[in-house]
């Protein structure tokens, strides 16, 4: 079967089960550096309750999507989690996020990153609806969801963003300048991955 014929991978959603987390993104962080084993990471937070969360089934799915997005980063990566500024924190996270959900990716790139080359620098939500309105022609599970579902998620997307500091409140996009560490590890992986950010920056592989 060609390329072309072949159906695109279904989206996830569940990003919108949390927001950005930082604090407790790198609280996990932290841990698996120690044990080098998820799995022993969710034991130990659940039966220590890491993330002080009111019930266990709480703290089970905000691991269970944390957990899922730090699997994206690699040891550096992590390891530069946990001794970062809270700004690169954030950026690093975004990034996690965007390799994990087919979804974000696509929209920092097509959207965001579009939107502010071209200087417009306002995000409104129609912006979202028409992105997801086109996605939704070739993704069934995107064609079938409610419109409560269809909000929540440009809601979330739209904390993430500001969470991540790549949109204001006021929704305009505001512009990313990489620190010399976080350059260097988007060099050392993929460098492309800097088009998930509003920014002029350009990187190749080292």
């Amino acid at each position: 079967m060609s390329q072309a014929n072949t159906p695109p991978v279904a989206y996830r959603t569940s990003f919108r089960t949390v927001g950005l987390c930082i604090y407790d993104s790198t609280l996990l962080a932290q841990r698996y550096l120690a044990l080098r084993d998820w799995d022993q990471v969710r034991a130990d937070a659940i039966s220590q309750n890491l993330l002080q969360t009111r019930t266990q089934s709480t703290a089970q799915r905000r691991l269970r999507e944390l957990i899922f997005r730090l699997s994206q980063l690699n040891q550096a990566e992590l390891e530069f989690l946990t001794q970062a500024p809270q700004p690169d924190q954030a950026l690093i996270l975004w990034l996690a996020l965007c390799r994990g959900y087919p979804f974000i990716a696509e929209f920092a790139t097509e959207v965001l990153r579009e939107r502010y080359l071209s200087l417009k620098v306002e995000l409104p939500v129609e912006e979202y609806d028409a992105f997801f309105n086109r996605k939704a022609q070739w993704h069934p599970e995107l064609d079938s969801v409610s419109a409560y579902s269809h909000y929540k998620l440009g809601q979330v997307l739209f904390r993430l963003m500001r969470e991540a500091g790549l949109l204001s409140a006021q929704h305009t996009i505001q512009a990313v300048q990489f620190s010399p560490q976080f350059a260097q590890l988007l060099q050392q992986g993929q460098p492309e991955e800097a088009l998930y950010f509003p920014t002029l920056a350009t990187l190749t592989k080292t």
